[in-house]
């Protein structure tokens, strides 16, 4: 697949795939640097783990604390932030647990778990996963213990953990961009937002050569320095679903 001298593998992250963000800014890079850029889309976790065994030349996931283990580790040169939105969370419209939009998230979980109310889960080790155990732990609750009763666990990719939420009127936790791109919202609706909790940033890091020798160094520089430069971060912020910003350039 990515046998020419201008190629490099991507392990990404679903939500920026999902959201047709690489659809989008790909054809530009190929355009402005002459590099074609394949994407493999997972979750974060099995990304880090694909990235680890040397099949990749890029990584751009958001989960910043395992990204900067992936660099401790020697797996990674150096960890850049690329982009940030923000994490929502979903539920039916009736509001079983009661929640207020302005609560934060400790506070909506915590009245999920004491109505036993539905949440839908990841359940795949990905970023929006790491994410929602770390909330659960915060408030100091072990949801895994009701695993197939109120609280269920797809395995599976936001699209689908959303789609179950909206058929079983369930809460569930999505990054927003994915939000904006579900089309089968039905009864689901944004219950709990705008918190620093919520924050999800987005780094991009190259893979280390030190630690795979097949890495397209020059290639994966090209491409990082290029969506880190004023231009890349202009192109992100102009990307765009349904009238909305779904990402936010934030390089350091």
């Amino acid at each position: 697949m990515c046998s020419g001298d201008n190629s490099l593998i991507v392990q990404s992250t679903t939500s920026t795939y999902n959201s047709g963000f690489y659809e989008y800014i790909l054809p530009i890079i190929k355009s402005e640097i002459n590099v074609v850029a394949h994407v493999v889309s997972v979750g974060t976790g099995a990304a880090l783990k694909n990235a680890a065994n040397c099949d990749g030349d890029v990584l751009i996931v958001h989960a910043k604390k395992r990204e900067l283990k992936f660099v401790k580790n020697g797996f990674g040169l150096k960890r850049y932030n690329l982009m940030y939105n923000d994490f929502i969370i979903v539920g039916p419209k009736e509001n079983p647990a009661k929640i207020n939009l302005t609560d934060d998230p400790i506070t909506s979980f915590t009245k999920i778990f004491t109505t036993s109310s539905i949440f839908i889960s990841r359940g795949d080790d990905s970023g929006t996963h790491f994410k929602e155990i770390s909330i659960w732990d915060k408030a100091k609750l072990k949801p895994i213990k009701f695993s197939g009763k109120w609280y269920r666990e797809t395995g599976s990719g936001m699209g689908t953990t959303l789609n179950l939420a909206s058929g079983m009127g369930a809460y569930t936790l999505s990054d927003r961009a994915s939000w904006i791109n579900f089309n089968n919202k039905n009864n689901l609706r944004i219950i709990a937002e705008k918190n620093k909790t919520l924050f999800n940033q987005y780094g991009i890091t190259m893979v280390n050569p030190s630690s795979c020798p097949n890495v397209k160094f020059k290639n994966a520089n090209k491409f990082i320095s290029w969506l880190l430069s004023k231009r890349g971060q202009k192109v992100i912020e102009n990307f765009k679903l349904k009238g909305k910003q779904l990402f936010f350039p934030n390089a350091s």
